[in-house]
């Protein structure tokens, strides 16, 4: 999971980090560190794990969305 992907999740959710850090029993401050991709694997993991269990689907490169969404392409401009 990027900080990209994360960010999108949680605005596809309409959750805050408060809100989701209600969900995972996580500080508030642990999930701002992956809003900037800091943070541990096993952190991620459960976040992740816990977003999947609200619908989101996370894809990588050439994988098609299960129903609507969004997808960032790898080459925008800046």
């Amino acid at each position: 999971m990027t900080p990209e992907q994360f960010k999108m999740a949680k605005s596809a959710l309409s959750l805050s980090n408060p809100d989701l850090a209600k969900m995972t029993g996580l500080h508030r401050n642990t999930l701002n560190k992956l809003d900037k991709g800091e943070g541990k694997a096993s952190t991620t993991q459960l976040v992740r794990l816990t977003l999947e269990a609200q619908g989101i689907q996370f894809l990588d490169t050439g994988e098609v969305a299960a129903g609507p969404g969004v997808a960032l392409k790898s080459n925008r401009e800046e």
